[in-house]
């Protein structure tokens, strides 16, 4: 059992319609020892796949990226939700991506000075739903032409259908958990085996 495993159990709250609440060390207060097993994890699986970049959007991929980045040695760019002033007149790659928990379309953008061809890029997000947001970000990398070199997830939903449509385009997931199933009514998580 992972130390991330651990906590889900520990803190997990479910809501209502079989969602799965983890803000209170993940997504919205940090615990820092959770990001630093969950850096470790990565690391240990992608450390020799020649990664020059890590890709996420914001918000919540951003604190597991950066620790994978400062464990790499390598740059950690993250997608912004919507194009800065800063970025008016500046080249960029964007993508309007769905989400299933907040209902709604967001275009994310990342400057073209981040993402080059030649960079080999691992993706990280906190959840693996329904591929929407990876999905999205593999699209920006291969706007740029560049690889991706793997998709690292925190916590996947397998019971939904990210992971198939990210391996039927050809890409490896490696996440940390696997949730097979939900339920509200007897307050249970039920955890699938491998990564």
């Amino acid at each position: 059992m992972t130390y991330l495993e651990e906590r889900i159990r520990k803190d997990g709250v479910i809501c209502p319609g079989n969602v799965l609440k983890i803000d209170s060390f993940l997504n919205q207060q940090i615990d820092p020892q959770v990001m630093k097993e969950v850096a470790g994890d990565f690391y240990r699986h992608f450390k020799d796949r020649g990664i020059s970049k890590i890709l996420t959007i914001e918000a919540s991929g951003i604190a597991p990226a950066i620790m994978l980045a400062a464990e790499l040695n390598v740059p950690m760019v993250f997608a912004k939700k919507a194009k800065p002033s800063t970025m008016e007149g500046q080249d960029h790659y964007s993508k309007d991506i769905y989400s299933y928990t907040k209902k709604t379309w967001s275009q994310v953008v990342v400057s073209k000075d981040y993402l080059k061809k030649e960079d080999s890029v691992l993706i990280i997000d906190d959840f693996l739903a329904n591929g929407e947001a990876s999905m999205g970000l593999v699209d920006l990398v291969s706007q740029a032409g560049a690889q991706v070199a793997g998709i690292g997830i925190c916590v996947e939903k397998s019971f939904q259908p990210g992971r198939q449509r990210l391996e039927e385009a050809g890409l490896e997931v490696y996440s940390i958990v696997r949730i097979a199933g939900i339920d509200w009514e007897k307050q249970e998580i039920y955890f699938k085996e491998g990564h």
